[in-house]
């Protein structure tokens, strides 16, 4: 390239420089002053080519400089109203000789504005790294190329690994299982959602989604959002622990729920709606399967409480030791095994509501006690407490044999008797209101429906005519599992339940078209059982094997209720119950 090209080249470069340039030679006359001079320092280049620096600038120090043939950098200078920031280096020859000096500056207001916008931006970097830092969810950010650049904490919590272990390593180093999420978006540009993969070092479950992140349409990295599967397993453990938790706290049913046209039902229902308003406790009596639990549920959707807690429990279900701490709640230390910091009883979950004791006639003296002094002094003690605790629940309970016997027996008090019998309702058993039958079959069809997938529209007269004549031991609920049992029998194209479809209907014998020994009477006083019973003949036979038992074992009563399949405790119970006692002798293991 000629000289004189290479000058103009230069002169193009100077022009075009964003910089402020300022040159002078060894005198200090001004031979460069490009554009960018010109608007800062509000003078012509023509005016000012030749002239000595001092004479343009009157603040200049580039004749120090020329002087002492040292560089001045990042120096803040006044020219004029202007603050500038200004590198004033010398020009050398070959030899080193000073032969020049060169300013270049530029106006300090667009620096600062510059390093303003460097400031916010680095604010709103460290913002977002706190954020994403804070953040519960487990984040790692790979850039364009798929190498890791960013992860929070919950990241390292969740796969165990550091910032050392991915930052600037490929984003499959923290991959146990699976595909990367990151390299797939980063290759499709599409976002994924919900992968179950597995990560780090412990095979960590989880889900990934990823998306990708564009500035503008240049694709810059991905950000992943990792789930820990475990937490959400747990998450949906507790929210369905918490539904069972509110379906039980729930009364279910309505007095609307109650089908039938028997005027036996319609007494026990009129009387059940007219005391759901008060307090005043509530016994329902009536045969296993006839309904009990539903008029529970009723009497309290229908009370001033339906808004208050449902507490049901079967009595029959839990141990003697159990069911006590299970009403009452214990303190911390109980007992071995106690829950810390102890437990609150069904009586104290039902406060301001109601509580359902099914089949309290099975509950043993000692617990009878408890619920009387509930009953009467409104207040409850917990398991290895001193201090009694106040309640405010209607108690509803249920028995499905007669109490008035258990108490001629000894085996329930009779002050707690007439405690629990202030509203006594009756339920008549299924076999006295078999004019309900057309009416139950069509509702238990409907839901049976629903719960088999099936589409059985009703029950021949043949059928009919059979249930009409059965003494339905089990009463409604048997019922339900016969229909059931007959719908499993059906084929998918039958719509109709015939003789064929019925499961066997007899216990201990043929039982259609024979009328039930022992029925409980109708609504009114309580009923009583008569001789040659059901019970007596339950009672009779269970004292016959518990001394068949006795004998095989020659009298050791450890080993004739392991024989008989109870506990040593049970055993000694029905001993005295039955009044056993000519075989009594000391145990032998």
């Amino acid at each position: 390239m000629q000289d004189s090209a290479r000058v103009r080249l230069l002169d193009l470069i100077l022009n075009a420089t964003h910089d402020a340039i300022v040159a002078v030679d060894a005198s200090g006359h001004v031979f460069v002053f490009n554009p960018s001079a010109e608007k800062i320092l509000g003078k012509k280049a023509s005016d000012v080519m030749g002239a000595h620096v001092r004479d343009v600038i009157a603040t200049t120090k580039l004749d120090e400089v020329l002087d002492t043939g040292e560089a001045q950098l990042n120096q803040r200078q006044s020219v004029g109203t202007t603050e500038i920031i200004t590198n004033r280096v010398p020009v050398r020859d070959e030899s080193g000789k000073v032969v020049g000096a060169v300013a270049v500056f530029r106006d300090l207001t667009e620096v600062q504005n510059l390093a303003g916008q460097i400031t916010n931006l680095r604010e709103i970097q460290s913002f977002l790294t706190a954020i994403i830092g804070a953040t519960q969810d487990a984040i790692s950010v790979a850039d364009a190329n798929g190498n890791g650049l960013l992860i929070n904490q919950a990241y390292t919590r969740l796969t165990g690994l550091t910032e050392k272990d991915v930052i600037g390593k490929p984003a499959t180093v923290d991959i146990a299982e699976g595909p990367s999420m990151h390299m797939q978006v980063l290759r499709t540009r599409q976002p994924v959602k919900n992968v179950p993969m597995r990560v780090g070092p412990m095979r960590r479950q989880v889900v990934v989604s990823v998306d990708p992140v564009f500035v503008g349409d240049e694709l810059k990295g991905s950000v992943g959002v990792v789930r820990d599967v475990s937490e959400i397993i747990r998450l949906t453990e507790e929210l369905d622990r918490m539904k069972k938790i509110v379906r039980q706290l729930e009364a279910k049913y309505t007095f609307e729920e109650v089908v039938s046209v028997n005027p036996l039902v319609s007494q026990a229902v009129e009387q059940a709606r007219r005391v759901a308003s008060t307090t005043a406790t509530v016994l329902l009596r009536g045969e296993s399967g006839t309904g009990k639990e539903l008029f529970a549920h009723a009497i309290h959707s229908a009370s001033p409480r339906r808004n208050k807690p449902f507490v049901r429990v079967n009595c029959a279900a839990l141990s003697e030791s159990l069911l006590e701490s299970e009403l009452f709640g214990y303190v911390d230390g109980a007992f071995t095994g106690a829950k810390r910091g102890g437990r609150k009883g069904l009586f104290e979950e039902a406060e301001g509501g109601s509580l359902f004791l099914d089949e309290v006639g099975v509950t043993n003296l000692a617990l009878q006690a408890k619920l009387l002094r509930v009953l009467q002094e409104k207040e409850i003690m917990r398991v290895g407490d001193s201090k009694p605790t106040p309640v405010n629940v209607r108690v509803i309970a249920a028995t499905n044999v007669s109490l008035e016997q258990l108490v001629a027996e000894g085996r329930f008090r009779e002050d707690l008797y007439y405690r629990l019998n202030v509203i006594p309702i009756f339920i008549p058993p299924l076999r006295q209101r078999t004019d309900d039958l057309p009416f139950l079959c069509e509702r238990l069809l409907k839901k049976l429906n629903q719960e088999y997938g099936r589409s059985v529209e009703s029950v021949s007269p043949q059928v009919m005519e059979v249930f009409k004549t059965y003494r339905w031991p089990g009463n409604v609920r048997e019922l339900e599992n016969v229909i059931g049992r007959a719908m499993m029998n059906m084929k998918f194209q039958e719509t109709v339940i015939l003789p064929e479809h019925l499961p066997p209907m007899s216990m201990g014998g043929e039982r259609l078209g024979r009328a039930a020994e022992g029925d409980m009477g109708p609504v009114g006083p309580a009923p009583t059982l008569i001789a040659g019973s059901l019970r007596e003949a339950v009672d009779s036979a269970e004292r016959a094997t518990i001394l068949s038992a006795l004998q095989k074992t020659g009298n050791n009563k450890t080993k004739a209720a392991r024989l008989l399949g109870i506990s040593l405790r049970s055993l000694y119970n029905k001993l005295e119950r039955y009044g056993i006692k000519e075989l009594e002798a000391k145990d032998r293991c």
